[in-house]
């Protein structure tokens, strides 16, 4: 049967992950979804295993394969990767960490036949983060959304679960992608030609915590995330609006220092 739908997962050392999401994903797909799905490892030659973990389960079965990089690095462009080599026309990017479940996989592309755009939220009525999630990454999170806060309608524009229809990254006007910024849902957003006329489609899920291998946040990835935000700053409202952009962030700091007073205390 032809793939319609692919699932791409950046990896770096995921090699723990790679089963548990493998066997959940596609018990949670089901027969007749399984036969037309496709998963996809994007792997930064880790050279830890990832590649017999892989092996192993395609002799078991299961549609998965995984591509090694050992030329470029990064999370974007380890999607971008992904997506194009991808034969399905419904693609979806969802972490290796398992703080995406699996199981919410089947509402993601059900989703996509209705909305060029579907992305996993946490911020949604009765949806919550894991107890367990440190306090500063909670600070971290709350303040990244609301600086891309200008740029789309998105709840979640941060989210690394999210899916579209390949048509769209395929059209000649889609341009410009940046494959080196921090957050790639948060670039496609701003730079793909969505109809206006049609909403995103969003679908609530509750953030866990990693279980295996290591957090990928660092102060350099912050960095390149508030690169990213200018240049997308830029590109959507023009370089003589820079001012409007460092207004808000002056905003924003001063919303920020609030809100951890108001947790401190």
């Amino acid at each position: 049967m032809a793939i319609i739908n692919s699932v791409i997962v950046p990896a770096y050392k995921e090699k723990l992950n790679i089963k548990p999401l493998t066997t959940r994903l596609f018990a949670a797909l089901g027969n007749d979804a399984s036969k037309t799905t496709e998963l996809i490892f994007v792997d930064d030659n880790s050279q830890d295993g990832s590649v017999e973990e892989v092996e192993a389960l395609q002799k078991q079965g299961y549609n998965v394969k995984i591509i090694v990089r050992t030329t470029e690095r990064g999370l974007s462009s380890a999607v971008m990767r992904g997506f194009h080599d991808a034969e399905g026309e419904y693609l979806l990017c969802m972490d290796a960490d398992l703080q995406h479940p699996p199981e919410s996989v089947p509402d993601m592309f059900d989703n996509l036949r209705n909305h060029p755009f579907v992305l996993g939220t946490r911020y949604a009525p009765g949806v919550g983060i894991d107890k367990d999630w440190p306090l500063y990454r909670r600070v971290i999170s709350s303040t990244a959304r609301m600086m891309a806060r200008p740029l789309t309608t998105a709840s979640d524009p941060m989210s690394g679960f999210f899916g579209l229809q390949k048509k769209y990254l395929l059209d000649p006007s889609a341009k410009d992608i940046d494959t080196q910024g921090f957050k790639i849902a948060l670039e496609l957003l701003a730079k793909l030609p969505l109809p206006a006329d049609q909403p995103i489609g969003e679908i609530p899920f509750s953030f866990g915590v990693r279980t295996e291998g290591e957090s990928k946040l660092s102060g350099k990835v912050i960095v390149q995330y508030l690169e990213q935000l200018r240049e997308l700053y830029v590109y959507k409202f023009g370089a003589n609006n820079l001012l409007l952009f460092l207004a808000f962030w002056i905003i924003l700091a001063l919303y920020v220092v609030y809100q951890l007073f108001c947790l401190v205390f």
